[in-house]
């Protein structure tokens, strides 16, 4: 008895420890026997680890400690300590380690007065502080095709004035002409932006806090003269407003699904809605509205620079065909300049193409909505004018030729039904090198309706309209004194007598 209970003391000065103590085995080895009674579920799997012996729930323990001093990638999952535990002759179930599990890092935590990845500190900004960015996938309905659409989304820290803008992809010119249009629209630029890690803005990913930021990125950083921060790798909390905003716009804008004929009406249609749900919300931690909020924290804001040129340049060689190739479609350009490098600058909603210092030519930019779509060309006729000086054959059945104005399609059908009009056709369209084409078209138009569509005719019509000169000629009005006295008949009988007069003349 006095054995028993100095182990006992022994056991009570020791450090308390989450796992099943020694002591409780040891007490229900010496004490006496009882009537058994039915246990409950909970209780099964802990008399089953009793039962077996103190061993498994110690070498549990050790196991735990064990995995606190590893990496994270090395670390022991409580599947892989449960393996563990049956293979030494636990029979137990996987739940009962869990929970063991989740008790011993309770126990950890409150005795070295820690806390666990659950627990945030709030944060507070002050006005014109900071902003958010984030990049969400969402659905539209665009000229009658159900798109995904990259949305990006920003947020002030102090107001909670959202703003989003819709784009077809997250490359660096949706990046940055997304900033040009939230910073227009919240009022200015705040000093400090937050951002996750995303591929447009971070090159490599160090240690820390380190990142090599993206030139790019960082000259529209110097451009609007805010500072750039990122959160650590899967660390959305760092900006947990924006990450809220998502989810409430998906709810407040995206659903159901809107429909716009396109991508530029849905923006307005963005735009407007965001500040309209200014004034409709109120703000979470300030009385009133956040249109409210925003309009206190405008004049906190640093005014915004001219918006940043975001272009993404691109070195191409343009092909024998007068085509270079960009995201799987093709633009036409200039035939002077084939075969021969040219700079393309890349914005989200045209392709402009430079050369020798000087801008060749721009185009609309097309989308393939999805790598099934076939590629498109897109062509402007004029560059290939010079071509087909030398190659008149080529009209007929040329593909850049297909997009012409109306009035020069009928004209070149008409000019294609007589020997040489091909030549002549283009001798019309060259025209358009030298003069105004509106000019060239209203020509044509008019010697359509005259009846009379030659190359000459249009000629005389293009030097009229280029000369101020009128087209069609006014009518003559003679003066009084030209009047005439004997007014001319029309008489065939007149006729009858020259010839007898000269058939007299004959018979003499």
């Amino acid at each position: 008895m006095r054995h028993r209970r100095d182990r006992q003391r022994k056991l009570a000065l020791q450090e308390p420890r989450l796992t099943l103590p020694d002591h409780i085995a040891n007490r229900n080895a010496l004490a006496p026997a009882a009537q058994p009674r039915q246990l409950r579920r909970g209780e099964r799997s802990r008399s089953a680890l009793r039962q077996k012996g103190v061993n498994f729930e110690r070498r549990s323990g050790v196991n735990f400690r064990c995995r606190l001093t590893k990496s994270r990638k090395q670390k022991r999952t409580v599947k892989q300590l449960h393996a563990d535990l049956v293979a030494l002759g636990y029979d137990g179930s996987y739940n009962r380690v869990a929970a063991f599990a989740r008790e011993w890092k309770a126990a950890r935590h409150r005795e070295q007065q820690t806390c666990g990845r659950g627990a945030f500190v709030p944060l507070t900004f002050l006005p014109g502080e900071a902003f958010q960015f984030d990049w969400s996938e969402d659905w539209a309905i665009i000229a009658g095709e159900r798109t995904k659409l990259q949305v990006a989304q920003f947020k002030l820290s102090y107001s909670r004035a959202f703003f989003l803008r819709a784009y077809p992809q997250q490359t660096h010119e949706m990046l940055f002409d997304a900033h040009n249009h939230a910073f227009r629209v919240l009022g200015g630029v705040p000093r400090r932006g937050v951002y996750d890690n995303m591929r447009t803005a971070i090159d490599k990913i160090g240690r820390g806090k380190e990142r090599q930021v993206n030139a790019r990125f960082a000259a529209m950083v110097s451009h609007f003269l805010f500072e750039a921060a990122f959160c650590n790798p899967a660390s959305g909390w760092e900006k947990g407003q924006i990450e809220k905003n998502v989810q409430d716009a998906r709810h407040r804008l995206w659903q159901p699904i809107p429909s716009f004929p396109s991508l530029a009406a849905l923006n307005d249609w963005l735009e407007a809605r965001c500040r309209e749900l200014w004034a409709e919300i109120p703000h979470s931690a300030q009385p009133g509205t956040i249109a409210e909020a925003w309009r206190e924290e405008v004049p906190q804001l640093m005014q915004p620079p001219r918006p940043f040129d975001g272009f993404v340049e691109h070195t191409k060689r343009v092909t024998p065909t007068c085509l270079i190739h960009l995201d799987r479609n093709r633009y036409s350009v200039p035939a002077s300049f084939a075969n021969r490098p040219v700079s393309v600058r890349v914005y989200p909603e045209r392709v402009v193409v430079a050369a020798e210092g000087q801008i060749v030519c721009e185009h609309a930019r097309v989308f393939a909505r999805s790598h099934d779509d076939k590629s498109v060309t897109v062509y402007d006729w004029r560059h290939y004018l010079s071509v087909i000086q030398r190659k008149p054959g080529a009209l007929r059945n040329g593909a850049p030729f297909a997009e012409l104005p109306v009035a020069l399609r009928t004209l070149q059908q008409r000019m294609l039904e007589k020997p040489g009009g091909d030549r002549e056709m283009v001798e019309i369209l060259a025209l358009v090198l030298q003069h105004d084409e509106q000019a060239v078209l209203t020509a044509v138009q008019l010697a359509l309706e005259a009846g009379a569509p030659t190359k000459t005719h249009i000629l005389n019509l293009l030097h009229r309209l280029v000369d101020g000169k009128p087209v069609d000629a006014p009518p003559v009005k003679p003066p009084n004194a030209l009047t005439l006295t004997t007014e001319p008949q029309a008489n065939v009988e007149r006729y009858d007598a020259l010839r007898k007069g000269r058939e007299a003349r004959h018979a003499s």
